[in-house]
């Protein structure tokens, strides 16, 4: 596994908010990122989505505690997440397409899939914010690297901040809330519960596109 180097810790609490719930927040940055939309298999062009669906967010949790690796459908420790980057950058990938085509090699034929290119977003130096209930948590948290959803697009953590759930909103970002069928729009399957559909709403804060280098 990777290891990163010690991160700063920066706890900062509001003492004058003590007796309202107290949220322990693990900054986490990367030069890029990358959000696999769910309906990638299907368009022919693939643009970094802003938000993450249930199924990412439990997906760093089990990395995070993979204690919980068997309890799926769940996500327990994480409580909030929001998302900031400073701009997208669309790059072509080469890949395996579903259509098989044959190649004849002297006098074998073979059937295998097409080669194709497709361009996906990349999102510029991300800021990702998770948020626990718990000090301990959050500090198992701040030794570990985290992947936004493939394994090169590694996070470092940064930071832990102590914060009241008032002061976490202030937080710029985007940050889907996640809901039931009737409430929210649809936002793919989850893998973690036998392909069942995932639905939630998205909540835009302040300015979630920042300026490059800007906190």
């Amino acid at each position: 596994m990777l290891e990163s180097a010690t991160p700063q810790v920066s706890v900062s609490v509001h003492w004058f908010k003590l007796f309202i719930l107290m949220l322990y927040i693990v900054k986490y940055s990367g030069p890029f990122g990358f959000i696999k939309p769910w309906t990638a298999v299907r368009d022919s062009e693939t643009f970094s989505q802003q938000f993450l669906t249930p199924s990412i967010v439990e997906g760093m949790e089990k990395k995070l505690f993979p204690e919980l690796l068997l309890d799926l459908g769940k996500i327990q420790k994480i409580k909030r997440h929001r998302l900031n980057y400073a701009g997208l950058n669309n790059q072509q990938e080469r890949t395996w397409s579903k259509g098989l085509v044959t190649k004849t090699v002297g006098k074998s034929k073979f059937r295998l899939p097409e080669l194709s290119i497709l361009k996906r977003g990349i999102l510029l130096e991300p800021h990702l914010y998770l948020a626990f209930t718990t000090l301990q948590d959050a500090q198992a948290a701040l030794e570990q690297h985290i992947c936004l959803c493939r394994n090169e697009d590694v996070l470092l953590p940064e930071e832990l901040l102590a914060i009241s759930e008032e002061g976490f909103d202030e937080i710029s970002g985007f940050e889907l809330h996640f809901r039931q069928p009737n409430e929210g729009f649809k936002v793919g399957q989850n893998r973690f519960a036998e392909g069942e559909s995932m639905f939630g709403e998205m909540r835009v804060y302040g300015n979630p596109i920042r300026q490059p280098k800007q906190f």
